[in-house]
C-alpha cells in the first residue's frame, strides 16, 4: 500500500517497455513491509540533468535507478562519485545522504561479475571482451578488471567511447593488457555483449558468434527477452551464457544496502519477483 511515507526511488530511463527492476523490488518491499516503492519514470536525455535535480526536491524522494540512456551523464550531476562509478564513467545509482547531497555509484559491473563467479567460472586470469563501452560496458569492465581478468578487449562503435575506458583501466590497473578497437571474439573465454543490440527486432548480432570458441563463457545485458536472437545463437554453438535480468538480480542486493534497506540473496528476489518475458521461458 502506498501512503504519504512512502519512499519514492525513481527508475530513471526511457523508453521504459523493457524495465524489468520494478517487478523485484516492490514485491519484495511489500513482502518485508518496507515503505518504499520503485517507480519508473520515462525522462528523455534533453529533460535529464534538470529533472534528477527535481526529483531529489520532493520531500520523499530517497533515491533513484539509473539507465540508458542517463548513466554516463549521472556523474556530472551528484556530488559525490563512488571509486567503482568513477572508472566506469557512468552511475546507475544516486543516493540522497541525510546532509542533502547526491551520491552516484555503479553496481552493473558487480552484478554481472557475481552473476558469472555464480554459475562457476573463474575470471582471475581469463581474456574477456566487452563490446559496448557505454554505461554498462564501462561498468562491467571495470569490474572485470577488479575481479582479475589478464587481458580486455574493448570494442564500441564509437571508437572515443572505448578509448576513453582503456585509458581509465590503465590508470587504475596498470598491469591490465588492454586492447581497444576490435569485436572479433576469437581468443577470448569471457564476451559480453553490453550493447543494445537485441532491443528492436532485426538488429544485428554485436560480434561474430562462428568465432566464438564452444567454451567461452557468454554474457549479455539486454533483458527486453530471456533469450535474445544473440543468446540463441550462442547457445547453438555449446556456449554456457548468462541472461540479461542475471546481472540485475545480483547486484540487486547491493543496490538494498546502498540505500540503506535490508537486504537479501538474489535467490531470494527470483523467488518473489513477478517477471514477464515476450517470450515462454526456455
Amino acid at each position: 500500500m502506498i501512503c504519504g511515507t512512502t519512499k519514492l526511488i525513481a527508475h530513471l530511463g526511457y523508453p521504459t517497455e523493457s524495465f524489468k527492476a520494478p517487478m523485484i523490488y516492490n514485491p519484495y518491499f511489500e513482502r518485508e513491509g518496507i515503505d518504499a516503492i520503485v517507480v519508473p519514470m520515462g525522462c528523455k536525455a534533453d529533460d535529464y540533468p534538470a529533472f534528477l535535480r527535481l526529483f531529489f526536491r520532493l520531500s520523499n524522494a530517497h533515491g533513484a535507478l539509473v539507465t540508458m540512456p542517463h548513466k554516463v551523464t549521472t556523474t556530472t550531476l551528484v556530488d559525490e562519485v563512488q571509486t567503482t562509478a568513477a572508472i566506469a564513467g557512468a552511475c546507475n545509482a544516486v543516493r540522497l545522504d541525510a546532509d542533502g547531497r547526491l551520491v552516484g555509484d555503479m553496481f552493473d559491473g558487480e552484478g554481472f561479475v557475481r552473476g558469472v563467479r555464480g554459475k562457476g567460472r573463474e575470471l582471475e586470469g581469463a581474456r574477456a571482451l566487452v563490446v559496448g563501452a557505454g554505461g554498462v560496458g564501462s561498468a562491467i569492465a571495470a569490474s572485470l578488471a577488479k575481479a582479475g581478468v589478464a587481458a580486455l578487449g574493448l570494442f564500441d562503435s564509437h571508437a572515443p567511447l572505448a578509448n576513453g575506458l582503456a585509458d581509465r583501466l590503465r590508470k587504475h590497473y596498470p598491469q591490465l593488457v588492454v586492447t581497444v578497437g576490435s569485436n572479433d571474439p576469437a581468443g577470448f573465454e569471457i564476451l559480453v555483449n553490453a550493447t543494445p543490440l537485441g532491443m528492436k527486432a532485426g538488429d544485428p548480432l554485436p560480434m561474430d558468434v562462428a568465432r566464438i570458441a564452444p567454451s567461452a563463457f557468454v554474457g549479455e545485458v539486454v533483458m527486453k527477452q530471456e533469450i535474445t536472437p544473440f543468446l540463441a545463437a550462442v547457445r547453438a554453438r555449446g556456449c554456457a551464457f548468462q541472461i540479461g535480468v542475471d546481472m540485475l538480480f545480483e547486484q540487486i542486493p547491493a543496490y538494498l544496502e546502498f540505500f540503506g534497506f535490508p537486504t537479501t540473496t538474489s535467490e531470494d528476489l527470483r523467488s518473489v519477483a513477478r517477471l514477464g518475458y515476450e517470450e515462454t521461458r526456455s
